[in-house]
């Protein structure tokens, strides 16, 4: 009886409006930590996306994930909160009125609108294309993922070994070129996937860009010339040549690199070496040939839609071809000689930016590899093999690719030794 008339004459001297007041004052401070430690959780998953694994991603994407953060967040603060305005402050009016108008902010900023869909699905596949389809060789061009991906306006067709990946990455410095790095085989070992699946492989690419890949086997493929024009009739077509004899060493070395082995070269050149038989169905030596395939691109598209790149001068002179290829694509003259630099001990340029002082980019390993020795009979009897195509190549194109000096080059030399 003590206790209970102690605390009624207790209850009888605070005034009530103090209890009330310390009653909200608990409320609100509790509904002040909770929102904190939401903040705080939000934080850290921010952070994460722009330095996880080093990996920088677009504002989008970042907004998105917040976006999702916070709404999981406010579901959460929002049962909670539900729970404590019937429970723990019945009574007081005020603060639950100013609850409720804190979240209603909260659902109207992280509520999933369409907007935000739209936004999730544009990044995670625009992610997806950044991740996929480049690799970590020299990229200058900084378009980022913006824009919309086109079918290639442009193809660099041929031919293996003949200076393909060199010439790409020398386009690629140009900011109006967008090119796939990987050979996407679309034309001759992907077609049944169909144009969405190819269109998807593309870059992103802003109004006046050109969309552009490379795949050297299109140019000895059959059926690559109809399924191209059936894409785009007024595509343009760049074809790198270069000495036959020397491009089928530089096959056969590179197929020797990766299977230690196969016969020599002289013994896969020839059918018959006593009676000097070539065998023109080893593939080294049937794409050097380049007049018989040529006669099958002609048949779908005339020359003024064609390129012929000397492989030989893209080494020698590569800011002169470059020129060349860039009148063709209609593009300003933006790669010149202040690009390159000639590395003498692979015997071939290496790209730089002109107003950087660093080191400048080679191609991999896999390019400039040293050639095995053939006996000079087998590159004599090779040479005169690929004559009357070379001429027949010559007359197609109107170029003289001046390839019999070479071989006059090194038949005095042979005789000198």
């Amino acid at each position: 009886m003590a206790f209970w008339s102690s605390t009624s004459v207790f209850t009888s001297k605070v005034p009530r409006k103090i209890l009330f007041m310390f009653t909200l004052s608990l409320s609100v401070t509790y509904l002040f930590y909770s929102l904190m430690s939401c903040y705080n959780s939000l934080q850290f998953p921010l952070q994460e996306n722009y330095v996880y694994q080093g990996r920088l991603v677009t504002e989008e994407t970042t907004f998105v994930t917040l976006r999702e953060k916070l709404y999981s967040a406010s579901q959460g603060l929002a049962e909670f909160t539900e729970a404590e305005r019937t429970t723990a402050v019945p009574a007081v009016k005020d603060h639950a009125e100013a609850e409720e108008r804190t979240m209603e902010w909260i659902r109207t900023q992280a509520s999933p609108t369409k907007s935000a869909a739209a936004y999730r699905t544009t990044a995670l596949e625009r992610e997806h294309q950044e991740f996929s389809t480049t690799d970590s060789e020299l990229r200058v061009n900084c378009t980022m993922d913006y824009g919309e991906k086109k079918l290639p306006q442009a193809i660099i067709i041929g031919v293996k070994k003949g200076g393909t990946r060199a010439l790409l990455e020398a386009l690629r410095v140009h900011p109006d070129v967008r090119a796939v790095g990987n050979e996407p085989h679309f034309f001759d070992r992907n077609y049944e996937k169909g144009l969405d699946w190819y269109r998807d492989l593309m870059p992103s690419t802003l109004e006046g860009q050109i969309t552009m890949e490379k795949t050297p086997s299109y140019f000895v493929t059959n059926h690559a010339p109809k399924r191209i024009h059936s894409m785009a009739r007024d595509i343009k077509l760049i074809i790198v040549v270069r000495n036959p004899v020397t491009r089928a060493i530089s096959d056969y070395t590179q197929t020797l690199s990766k299977k230690p082995e196969i016969p020599t070269f002289e013994v896969l050149a020839f059918k018959n070496r006593t009676l000097g038989l070539i065998d023109a169905s080893w593939s080294a030596l049937r794409i050097g040939i380049y007049a018989l395939h040529l006669e099958s691109w002609m048949q779908y598209f005339p020359l003024s839609q064609m390129h012929f790149v000397s492989g030989e001068r893209l080494i020698v002179d590569p800011a002169g071809e470059m020129a060349k290829v860039q009148d063709f694509l209609g593009l300003k003259r933006i790669v010149t000689d202040k690009h390159f630099y000639f590395n003498k001990t692979k015997g071939f340029p290496c790209l730089k930016k002109p107003e950087d002082s660093s080191t400048p980019r080679c191609l991999g390993k896999s390019k400039g590899r040293t050639h095995p020795k053939i006996e000079p009979d087998v590159i004599r009897r090779l040479h005169k093999f690929y004559k009357p195509f070379n001429m027949m190549f010559y007359q197609m194109t109107g170029q003289n690719f001046e390839w019999e000096l070479e071989e006059d080059s090194e038949s005095r030399s042979s005789q000198d030794s």
